[in-house]
């Protein structure tokens, strides 16, 4: 039976390893020497009185033991982020700083105005951007390097990630006005749009890419996109398409925000497109900034163009 005096610290390395796949992986995140987590889980073993990892396997896995207790370590954790939360209002202004991670086109069209207001109605909070990829997103927060993050819910982020949904936007195809695409009427077709090589946002030829939004539209109609380039950068799409290297096919936000002089821009006739959210990891409690910088991010305008999405849409 375990203690009711048991170290938060242990659940955290627990969690750490069970993310990361690795005891080392795990020291790095939590910015913990490898022999720590590995007296954490140890003790946590001890405490259980069984074993919660498979060592002889890599990446380490969990034993069926392991696999309850994650789930109740996490529901543990993110029970103390809740009570400290509900804390904080007793507790006055929040102040400090917060950081804050974002992607290209959510940092152009949602962050000025949140930054703008959080000057002005939350003066004691300063709140530091950090931009990056969706994928890089994941090991930012992870790292904390940041508090919270703006990011697109697909690819899925681990296990240790809260998110709530903020807005969906459609998926644009991008190509040049003499293309043949421009001869059918919008929404462009999925198959039609397939025909043609493509460039789109994230990770060329990664495992990961295969979870963002173009591939999933894509293969939820039985087609494989021919995907020549990618990038994170919508003005770099859209500079790649009007050198005649392949169309694009990116969010509606990525080209609501840049120059698409010389190209056209319509929407894919999929149903679903991006989904964005605010996420943030469950292994520590947000401090007064961080909870207070969600939310007012959960109360802010949504992009113009893009649908709100409620908390039960995951």
């Amino acid at each position: 039976m375990l203690r009711t005096d048991l170290r938060l610290e242990w659940l955290v390395s627990f969690l750490t390893v069970v993310d990361t796949g690795s005891f080392s992986a795990a020291a790095e995140v939590i910015h913990r020497s490898q022999p720590r987590v590995s007296v954490h889980v140890a003790a946590l073993e001890r405490e259980a009185g069984v074993p919660l990892f498979d060592r002889d396997r890599r990446p380490v896995s969990l034993t069926d033991a392991g696999a309850v207790l994650a789930e109740h370590a996490r529901t543990i954790l993110r029970q103390l982020a809740g009570a400290e939360a509900a804390m904080a209002d007793f507790r006055g202004e929040a102040r400090g700083v917060v950081t804050l991670g974002s992607y290209p086109s959510a940092s152009v069209a949602f962050v000025p105005q949140l930054l703008e207001r959080m000057a002005r109605t939350r003066p004691a909070i300063k709140v530091i951007l950090v931009e990056r990829s969706t994928l890089e997103l994941d090991g930012a927060l992870a790292a904390g390097e940041v508090n919270i993050c703006l990011r697109p819910m697909a690819p899925p982020a681990g296990p240790s990630v809260e998110c709530r949904p903020l807005w969906r936007e459609g998926l644009i195809v991008v190509h040049r006005p003499d293309h043949p695409l421009a001869q059918l009427p919008e929404p462009l077709p999925v198959a039609d749009v397939a025909e043609y090589p493509v460039i789109t946002i994230g990770r060329l030829g990664s495992p990961e890419a295969m979870g963002f939004e173009t591939y999933r539209a894509f293969r939820e109609r039985g087609l494989e996109p021919n995907a020549v380039q990618a990038t994170n950068q919508p003005q770099t799409l859209i500079s790649l398409v009007r050198s005649g290297l392949g169309i694009g096919v990116t969010n509606l936000l990525a080209v609501a925000t840049a120059d698409t002089n010389g190209v056209v821009a319509r929407l894919l006739d999929v149903p679903c497109g991006r989904r964005v959210g605010v996420h943030w990891s469950t292994t520590s409690p947000l401090t007064p900034p961080a909870r207070t910088l969600l939310r007012e991010i959960e109360v802010s305008d949504i992009p113009v163009g893009t649908t709100k999405l409620h908390r039960s849409m995951h």
